[in-house]
């Protein structure tokens, strides 16, 4: 049943299918996804050829080729880009069609809670012209990835963006990678022979600053001069999937904090955030595995850069700007962390965004960012204030869904970690009541 439903669907696409001849880069065309033949509603989608390439294929007596099409589909981020082949191309146009999105028009409000909550890439239109040519000559020098998948520990993964592997490595468009020590290869067999033979690691090198039992995650310290290779191919190995990170080789100055599930065969690296030693930020770059997100653990390794950050008596604030998905999740976080805080204070004095930034150890201009769009932080007789009003922080936190707990909370009684240089810690911070 299965394969006469799928030779009827292959029929019917070659019937409007135009020939691969008549395709070019820019080209918009429509494609069809039929990896799942049984479905009753086959999805289709535009899309922008942005590459083309010839490819070994199978015909029905010799081998032959075949032309694949690198593919952008409208309105999406570009970690959805992919090769398709003329199997899947059922139209083409040299002009984009409109597209029923696109003539939306959003309100502020609407685009405000929009930017609070999406992951949807920003336009061009959008930005300053600086910030756009940056933009424009980033994509057009990584808008073709460049590995397609990757085999991380018992995980399959898809590839989202280019990353700045080796030409030789980019043919075979897979590369296996040891979960251990990060050492990569095109070469299944030569992994295979790695991982029984020459690996002897169980758990990233560095040192372990938290360990909790009970949830099985243990977090390592790793010095990225002492352990050059290890972080330099993790960052890499980040780069597939974070569309503008930019530390690849220049590793020494850093600090990565690994965060590991652990059981009976070892740590098995699940995500991971870098810091700049003496940097003012308390984070550099933050990466979840695809397979691991929407655990908690973005949120987990974000509260640990404020523990951090808290312990060497600073004020924490990120690296800017954020990815798309960075910022989703540190907005969640301080909107949690601060609607928590400001429901429990008295509202008879005047809260000031830098009282309450002594108090979370949130930085004053990511409280403005997060409250001044919604209303609860204005400028008023020369600084900036917050309300506090019991009723509009209640319909905040229960009604807009901005304040949602983190699946996972930070304890601060497993963290091993002291600062290496004695920081004095302001006695008026009441940091540690609100993790």
């Amino acid at each position: 049943m299965r394969s006469s439903r799928a030779s009827s669907i292959s029929t019917s696409i070659s019937n409007v299918r135009p020939s691969s001849s008549e395709l070019n880069i820019g080209d918009t065309i429509l494609i069809i996804d039929i990896k799942d033949v049984q479905a009753d509603f086959l999805e289709k989608q535009y899309a922008g050829a942005i590459g083309i390439k010839t490819e070994d294929a199978i015909g029905d007596d010799f081998p032959t080729t075949k032309k694949v099409y690198y593919v952008h589909y409208n309105n999406m981020d570009r970690r959805l880009d992919e090769w398709v082949d003329t199997s899947r191309i059922v139209d083409s146009f040299h002009q984009a069609p409109l597209t029923p999105g696109e003539s939306i028009i959003k309100t502020r409000a609407q685009r405000r809670i929009q930017e609070e909550f999406k992951h949807a890439p920003r336009e061009f239109e959008e930005m300053d012209p600086t910030t756009a040519q940056f933009e424009k000559e980033h994509e057009e020098r990584t808008k073709v990835k460049n590995i397609d998948v990757i085999y991380f520990g018992r995980f399959e993964i898809n590839a989202w963006y280019f990353s700045p592997f080796p030409e030789s490595f980019s043919s075979t468009r897979r590369l296996y990678f040891c979960e251990f020590c990060m050492v990569y290869t095109p070469d299944l067999e030569l992994y295979r022979h790695h991982m029984l033979h020459q690996c002897k690691r169980r758990q990233p090198p560095g040192t372990e600053i938290y360990r909790d039992d009970n949830l099985k995650l243990a977090i390592f310290e790793v010095d990225g001069k002492a352990n050059k290779t290890y972080c330099q191919c993790l960052c890499l190995l980040a780069k597939l999937f974070l569309d503008h990170k930019t530390l690849y080789f220049d590793v020494d100055l850093f600090l990565f904090y690994i965060l590991c599930e652990v059981d009976e065969r070892g740590a098995h690296t699940v995500g991971f955030f870098s810091k700049e030693r003496g940097s003012t930020n308390n984070l550099a770059c933050i990466m979840v595995l695809p397979p691991f997100q929407r655990k908690g653990y973005g949120k987990l390794l974000i509260q640990l850069s404020y523990w951090l950050s808290h312990r060497e008596g600073r004020i924490g604030t990120p690296e800017k700007p954020l990815s798309d998905l960075g910022k989703v999740s540190y907005r969640s976080f301080w909107w949690w962390l601060l609607l928590g805080k400001l429901d429990e204070i008295p509202t008879e004095n005047i809260m000031t965004v830098n009282d309450l930034s002594r108090i979370t150890g949130i930085h004053p201009d990511d409280i403005q960012s997060t409250f001044t769009p919604m209303g609860l932080c204005k400028f008023w007789r020369g600084e900036y204030v917050v309300n506090t009003n019991p009723q509009i922080i209640q319909y905040f936190k229960s009604q807009t869904k901005l304040y949602k707990e983190p699946r996972i909370i930070l304890d601060p009684d497993l963290l091993r970690w002291k600062p290496k240089k004695e920081i004095f810690v302001p006695t008026s911070s009441q940091f540690s009541e609100n993790l």
